[in-house]
């Protein structure tokens, strides 16, 4: 399942991104929530790049064992003081012969505690001697070598069962052959992994708001107060009733821009929309199943306490929503730039 989305040839399973929603979507209902989902989401989408930029070399020599689970990635994108502004990153990748040299900081890089290879972008040329934001940026796909990236835990609110961590990175040799694309090109190369993720985490949400719905639904029927059933009361019943319609429409959407990716077609919009509507609708819906169960909803035992703080994920990442709000503005309705 890890290379369902990854070429035939090289031992995966040739499916899109609609399959692989299919998947992730799967995982987060079955309740595993943004857990489950997040310790094999980097290695879904995340090879992406390499499949759409890397040598044969390449993909012969990374592919296979991303594959079959015998490597482990992170991603080293978000950096302390460029998180959404990636252009502004200041991590640095010097060439020196036959290699490039890296230091700079990371933040946030999943899974980073157990993984055994990254992928990392850093700027290769000053952003003042760039003619775009987006140029100088190099994407590499090398081994995490804990002799020159010290890994520092983050502790957080939930997901625990996932790491999130900060990356210190000094003098890490990368040999050149580990670069993905051209020099300068890392901004295109990362693009092909930015809506893909974006569709994932939108199909992960839709699950955990799904099974946070089941638990309230089941616990609505079965809870009795004043001799009747709480789902009985239309004050529980109708918010139950809407979480369920607006993770339908979400997860439409969700499908919609996995198809227009498959098929080719521009699905920025539709991406960070599904991201957007998931979201919102998954939180709402955790919510919800916290205030239906009412005072049990603060109890462990429950789980539902967990959706809530899992949700906040996708409600802050990759992308916030206020962001999604501003880029639809701008790339679908034609409006300018407010960011």
């Amino acid at each position: 399942w890890l290379g369902i989305a990854m070429p035939e040839e090289y031992g995966g399973s040739g499916l899109g991104i609609t399959e692989t929603a299919i998947l992730a979507h799967t995982i987060a209902r079955s309740g595993a929530g943004m857990s489950g989902a997040s310790a094999v989401h980097l290695n879904l989408f995340g090879p992406n790049p390499i499949v759409v930029f890397g040598s044969d070399e390449q993909k012969s020599r990374f592919l296979p064992p991303l594959i079959a689970g015998n490597d482990r990635a992170c991603f080293g994108v978000t950096e302390p003081d460029a998180g959404l502004n990636t252009t502004r990153l200041q991590t640095r990748a010097q060439r020196d012969g036959d290699h490039y040299v890296i230091n700079g900081r990371k933040m946030w890089t999943t899974t980073a505690q157990t993984a055994n290879k990254i992928l990392l972008i850093a700027r290769t040329k000053d952003l003042e001697d760039c003619v775009k934001p987006t140029d100088g940026l190099t994407l590499f796909y090398t081994d995490l070598n804990r002799d020159r990236v010290e890994v520092r835990l983050i502790e957080k609110m939930g997901r625990k069962a996932v790491d999130s961590n900060a990356l210190f990175i000094d003098n890490l040799i990368v040999p050149a052959e580990d670069r993905i694309g051209d020099e300068g090109d890392g901004w295109k190369c990362l693009l092909h992994g930015l809506n893909p993720e974006r569709v994932l985490l939108a199909a992960e949400a839709v699950g955990l708001g799904q099974v946070a719905l089941e638990r309230a639904s089941n616990y609505a029927r079965e809870r009795i107060v004043f001799d009747r059933s709480i789902g009985k009361n239309q004050a529980i019943q109708h918010p139950l009733a809407v979480n369920w319609m607006e993770l339908q429409a979400a997860e439409l959407m969700v499908y919609k821009a996995a198809t227009l990716y498959d098929n080719g077609q521009s699905c920025g919009a539709e991406a960070n929309a599904a991201k957007y509507l998931a979201a919102e609708a998954a939180f709402k819906a955790c919510q919800q199943a916290v205030r239906t169960h009412g005072g049990m909803g603060y109890a462990k035992e429950f789980q539902v306490e967990r959706y809530m703080r899992e949700i906040m994920i996708p409600v802050l990442a990759p992308v916030s929503q206020e962001l999604v709000m501003s880029f639809i503005g701008e790339q679908a309705l034609g409006q300018e730039k407010s960011y």
